[in-house]
């Protein structure tokens, strides 16, 4: 999650620390069809101005969507104005700290099970292709510099992911696993797969210059990349 996303989907969720706010979002989320402002103002129990201030203020921060329609059903003139509605979002919103990539996880695993179905390839083959795959679309991201050091430009590469790489020497620990409670659970699958991303993003970067090896630690992500001699 790139930074200003995680900053503006931090500020989306913390609109939701207003106790009157949180429960205007809770009472619309549990309704079958989209509300007018009376009916939310109505259900918690404040004036229709001070719902207003609050629904619009959700929908501003994504979290509520809003429509129009006429709640009479009356068409014509005469029929008044169009009512201002509110349903929820359809978009998501998941803040984690430190990062995690669980969604990530679950596309590239499912993935890897419905092609492993399709094409009879072993399934843990079909994983850690799809994990070295993504991985090296991220690398691909990286601009080219020939006279940059491969190991930093790696890092940075990894850092945009959540791993928080800390550089020693000729060598890059990642102090964060973005899957650190599917590796609890599946340490052997996770933690392959994981190389496969990282090797295939330090391919990417630096064709043949990075190694990702594994080299499990109870305090970081059990891959450490390193420069080849």
């Amino acid at each position: 999650m790139s930074t200003g996303t995680f900053a503006a989907d931090a500020e989306r969720i913390g609109a939701l620390a207003d106790p009157v706010r949180l429960a205007l979002y809770r009472f619309v989320r549990s309704q079958p069809e989209p509300v007018s402002r009376d009916q939310a103002a109505d259900a918690v129990g404040i004036p229709r101005h001070q719902a207003r201030f609050h629904l619009d203020r959700l929908a501003v921060d994504g979290l509520l969507a809003t429509s129009h329609a006429r709640l009479t059903g009356r068409t014509g003139p005469g029929a008044g104005r169009p009512a201002k509605l509110y349903r929820r979002a359809a978009r998501e919103i998941a803040v984690t700290l430190p990062d995690r990539e669980y969604e990530l996880a679950g596309r590239l695993l499912s993935d890897a099970v419905a092609e492993s179905a399709r094409t009879e390839e072993p399934v843990l083959d079909a994983v850690n292709r799809r994990f070295a795959a993504y991985g090296a679309a991220a690398g691909a991201e990286v601009p080219a510099d020939a006279d940059g050091d491969p190991l930093d430009a790696a890092a940075q590469a990894l850092a945009r992911h959540g791993y928080e790489p800390r550089r020693d020497g000729a060598r890059v620990d990642l102090h964060n696993c973005p899957f650190h409670a599917l590796a609890q659970v599946q340490t052997e699958l996770i933690c392959t797969a994981n190389q496969c991303l990282v090797a295939g993003l330090a391919d990417a970067v630096a064709p043949d210059r990075l190694t990702a090896r594994l080299e499990p630690h109870p305090d970081r992500c059990c891959v450490v990349l390193e420069a080849r001699p």
